[in-house]
């Protein structure tokens, strides 16, 4: 008969050889861009998205998810799991000819993926600095790439426009398939032809090993562009921003949904975590809607940064379920790196946590603190627009510092602790933008912005109640946490414009140094 001791160490034995006999999973990635909180059916909208609607239905919402205000910030922390403030990337987007791209030595989730054995794939937009070629996506981790580097482009032709330098705008091609530029795809909208692309290299992916696909949508980022039968559903929309707009987030709907079945068509999908996620807020002026949240996209208020987002697939141990735990797009790479089996012990260090937990099983988020940003060179290039709404801090004595608890409160800062959150300096348009069907212009807070405000954001998510009076010791703490983070920043990135990267009159975008 086995002694009590012999026992236990056999069920040990055999827990630890079935965990460590479980097959890694593929993991699936998808992010939208400049998509908005309300845009998604299950949010209410009339937007109609029956494939997210039923795939997060299915898996978990995470309805406490945040994300960066603008693209190039949340790709950066996606990609290393760590704050802007951290990589020197705190300031603005990366523009086509700025000579940077995420500084070389941060080690990639994809580069992370493949030491523990994956297949690495990536469709769509990069938009993390291409200026050489060591900054391309298939020199930081990736297999194979197929999509466009800069910021956004025709969803026809795959042209992008830009400044060169201050006399010279240039408009080329920009889309690649791995590092060579091709025009094979004139004429292709880029929601179908990313999708087409992501569902082919799932259909031929060998089962046996292990997949991550990375598929970053054009969609629904501007310019609002959309064959014609995505916009029949939506005659009953007037506004012609708000129209266009639908159409594309029911192409991109229906590229979610293709790119799903092409998984449960080749048997991947029982053993697939498939992740959603926007990069930043909806862009009202573009037909985007955040409401009832207050602000959109490049602002820090919740309708710049809190993301529609959700984990599904067959893994997830408490399917059907809705999630209010803190979770950042810093999280992913921690997460989806312990999922496969690896580590992080070679990055730098993470700001992001592991929340799979939090995610498949309920358990509470291990993260109490977020940071936003703290961007000192912030200038809010896009006020509220019209009926006096460009936000300006509130006039004080010339001679009053604007530093206090070891922080310049004129810095665009923002920090999130537990159900607090603190702002400082120009959060960008504060505007409550109305439920796009309603007939109404957004509705400005038309006293003078506050250098300092606070929200309870459990109470108020729509950041109506400013409370940094009732609570100064709250105002106090979260100003010596900005501090710290301040003192641990490096220096920011943000060269000016080399016109080697002109592309000429029938070149394309890419690296030039």
């Amino acid at each position: 008969m086995m002694s009590l001791y012999a026992l236990f160490y056999f069920f040990i034995f055999i827990s630890f050889s079935t965990s460590a006999a479980a097959p890694q999973p593929h993991v699936v990635f998808i992010m939208a861009d400049d998509y908005g909180w309300y845009d998604v059916g299950y949010h209410g909208s009339e937007i109609k998205t029956p494939h997210l609607d039923s795939l997060s239905a299915s898996g978990v919402r995470l309805e406490n998810y945040y994300v960066q205000p603008i693209c190039t910030p949340s790709r950066n922390q996606l990609m290393t799991g760590r704050y802007q403030i951290h990589t020197g990337m705190q300031h603005s987007i990366i523009w086509p000819c700025q000579p940077y791209c995420v500084p070389l030595n941060e080690t990639f989730l994809p580069h992370l993926m493949k030491k523990s054995g994956y297949s690495t794939h990536m469709v769509g937009k990069w938009h993390l600095g291409m200026y050489m070629k060591d900054c391309l996506p298939t020199r930081r981790g990736f297999d194979s790439f197929f999509g466009y580097l800069t910021g956004s482009e025709d969803y026809f032709t795959h042209t992008h426009c830009a400044m060169v330098s201050t006399n010279l705008s240039r408009c080329a091609l920009d889309f690649r398939e791995g590092e060579e530029v091709t025009n094979a795809y004139k004429g292709s909208y880029s929601t179908e032809l990313f999708s087409e692309r992501a569902t082919s290299i799932i259909q031929t992916h060998n089962p046996k090993q292990p997949l991550f696909l990375y598929v970053a949508l054009q969609a629904v980022h501007a310019p609002l562009q959309v064959p014609m039968r995505y916009l029949s559903p939506y005659g009953f929309i007037k506004d012609h921003n708000r129209r266009m707009y639908a159409g594309m987030v029911s192409a991109m709907d229906e590229a979610v949904g293709n790119i799903t079945a092409a998984l449960k068509q080749s048997g991947l999908w029982e053993n697939t975590v498939l992740v959603f996620s926007t990069d930043n807020g909806g862009q009202t002026m573009t037909g985007g809607s955040n409401w009832p949240l207050r602000g959109r996209k490049l602002t820090l208020w919740e309708g710049g940064i809190r993301g529609v987002g959700f984990v599904a697939g067959p893994l997830i141990k408490q399917p059907g379920s809705v999630s209010h735990e803190l979770i950042h797009i810093s999280d992913w790479l921690p997460t989806l790196v312990a999922l496969a089996g690896g580590r992080t012990n070679t990055t730098k260090p993470l700001d992001g946590f592991n929340v799979w937990s939090t995610i498949s099983e309920g358990h509470a988020s291990p993260r109490l603190e977020l940071l936003h940003n703290i961007d000192p060179l912030f200038e809010d290039h896009y006020p509220c627009e019209g009926n006096g709404g460009n936000l300006t801090l509130a006039q004080t004595d010339s001679g009053k510092s604007w530093t206090y608890s070891g922080f310049n409160i004129s810095f665009h800062a923002a920090i999130r602790w537990s159900n607090w959150k603190l702002l400082t300096g120009n959060p960008g348009c504060g505007a409550w933008f109305p439920r796009p069907e309603q007939n109404t212009s957004s509705i400005l807070d038309m006293r003078p912005l506050k250098p300092v405000m606070l929200f309870d954001i459990d109470k108020d998510p729509q950041e109506r109640n400013e409370v940094s009076a009732k609570f100064p010791t709250v105002v106090e703490y979260l100003l010596g946490r900005l501090a710290v983070y301040q003192k641990q920043a490096l220096p920011i990135i943000y060269p000016d414009n080399d016109p080697r990267c002109d592309p000429g009159p029938a070149g394309a975008w890419g690296p030039w140094a």
